[in-house]
């Protein structure tokens, strides 16, 4: 049991620095920017309107949370988006989309069951 209670508690770290990082406008966006593909530290500050400081700072948190790799060339930084950067945090919230879509599926099973029972009540 102990080694489960670990993996419990590294997904939760895990979960709390993706989301952590993705609560960030910007960082959103230089993911979304990494969607169409690489960019350099520098593209991506004169895309932002940072500096080079400035977008380093978002790139780190995001590296950090796993959801993007660097690699340095020369002098240039190069920023992709991490392979499977975002499947455990997609997992996590499928699990509670299907459990919230099956609690609407018994409310509207009770929904529909009041108006059986409405349209029934009415014609006697």
């Amino acid at each position: 049991m102990p080694k489960l209670n670990y993996m419990v508690q590294y997904l939760a770290a895990r979960l709390d620095v993706s989301f952590a990082a993705l609560s960030d406008a910007t960082r959103r966006g230089v993911l979304e920017e990494l969607g169409r593909g690489e960019a350099s530290i520098t593209e991506l500050a004169n895309r932002f309107q940072m500096t080079l400081t400035g977008i380093k700072k978002h790139v780190a948190v995001l590296e950090e949370a796993g959801l993007v790799k660097t690699e340095k060339l020369g002098r240039v930084r190069t920023c992709r988006l991490a392979a499977g950067g975002l499947d455990a945090e997609a997992a996590w919230i499928e699990r509670y989309r299907q459990r919230w879509a099956l609690r609407f599926e018994a409310l509207d099973a009770v929904v529909e069951d009041l108006k059986r029972r409405e349209e029934t009540d009415g014609r006697e």
